[in-house]
Order: C-alpha cells, then structure tokens, then sequence
C-alpha cells in the first residue's frame, strides 16, 4: 500500500496499516471459502476480520478522526458511516454461527470490497494528512486511544 508519504515512520500509522494489510489477507480468503461452499468458513473469517477491524476502528475513531474532523469533516464523516456499513454485515456471523440469509455470503462480499477501497482511501488521504496537520499532543492522543483500545498484532516490548 501507500509508502510515499513517510506517515508510516509513525508507530501509530504503521500499526494502522499493520492492520489493513492483514484485513486485505483475510479478505483474499472470502471467494474461496464462497466457492469450496463454506459459508461456515466465511463467517470464521468475517469474525476474524472483525477481531483485527474492533481495536483498529477505536483508534481511528476516537484518536485520529476527532483530530482530523476540524478539516475534513465530510470525509471523515463519510468514513465512519462506512464503518458502521461494515460492521453491521460483519455482525451477523458475530454470535459464532453461521447467518442463515442465503444473501449474505454476496453482502459480505460487497462489504469487504467497500472495505478494500475505504483502507485506499485511509492510506493515500487520511494518514498522509494526519501526517501534515496533527500536532505533536493530538499525536499524542492518537497513541493513548491505541494504548487503551489494544492491538490484535503484536507489539514489541517497550
């Protein structure tokens, strides 16, 4: 994904993309399972992908969206309502079963390519203008919200 910009030299940032480049390697996992007939498979990965997207999405939307949304509250705006659209489909195979709507395996699907072109728009607008405006106390901030949220990769000792 996006190296251009240097926001990845940033802890907080590499672990944000850290996290998308997993989301991205589940996702790669979705057609698959579709056509092996695993519904089942897909929703272990739809709750995969949800582990890594709770912790990540707090982040981002109670550390780097607030101290973006001055700016750009339309896009950020527009990025938490894909969110929710997101989570909502991930939700149905949260409870550990399999969804019994024979249209979610196609809804899942559309989701997840929202989600592949959302983790677009994050890494080559969001994160390179997190780099231009945030100060270092909205920084900061950033890094206490993942501190507080946790990570689903490992973090190297401190």
């Amino acid at each position: 994904m996006c190296e251009y910009c240097g926001c990845q030299s940033l802890e907080t940032i590499d672990e944000l993309t850290q996290e998308h480049d997993e989301v991205v390697r589940l996702i790669s996992h979705l057609r698959p399972a579709l056509q092996e007939g695993g519904v089942a498979r897909m929703a272990e990965i739809a709750r995969e992908i949800a582990r890594v997207l709770g912790p990540h999405t707090v982040v981002e939307e109670h550390g780097l969206f607030p101290a973006l949304a001055g700016d750009f509250p339309d896009q950020i705006a527009a990025l938490e309502a894909e969110h929710r659209r997101i989570e909502a489909v991930l939700a149905e195979a949260a409870d550990g079963g399999t969804p019994s709507d024979p249209a979610w395996p196609e809804r899942l699907l559309e989701a997840m390519a929202m989600l592949r072109d959302h983790i677009l728009k994050e890494q080559d607008g969001v994160f390179p203008a997190a780099l231009a405006n945030l100060s270092t106390e909205e920084w900061e901030a950033v890094e206490a919200t993942r501190v507080k949220a946790g990570s689903t990769l490992s973090r190297p000792a401190a």
